[in-house]
């Protein structure tokens, strides 16, 4: 299960690097939402994922589940899409103005 996690973990960071190297807007902000669902996986499964475990600490139960990374994926998901948000308004904004998408302001020489 590690394996197949750290695999999609990398292949999402992986992912999410080539599109941030792309000349377009759209795909610089597909892969930095890519990377922030790799974070929020890392974030989650960092914290043993168990089933059928209650979060509250009691002194009688020996096992529990971590409720610390579930709060954790849950603001950084409500972060991520509010950042993700003003980053598509600022690439109207700019692709507006500039009148290209390109990340530099420029055309591209084709």
């Amino acid at each position: 299960m590690e394996l197949l996690v750290s695999l999609c973990l990398g292949l999402l960071v992986a992912c999410g690097v080539y599109l941030m190297l792309r000349a377009r807007t759209f795909p610089v902000v597909v892969g930095l939402t890519m990377i922030g669902y790799a974070v929020n996986m890392f974030l989650f499964f960092s914290g043993r994922i168990h089933s059928n475990l209650p979060a509250i600490i009691s002194p009688d139960r020996v096992a529990y589940a971590d409720p610390l990374p579930q709060a954790l994926v849950l603001t950084a998901i409500v972060i991520g899409f509010g950042m993700t948000a003003f980053v598509v308004v600022l690439a109207l904004r700019a692709k507006g103005e500039l009148g290209t998408d390109h990340v530099d302001g420029k055309e591209s020489a084709q």
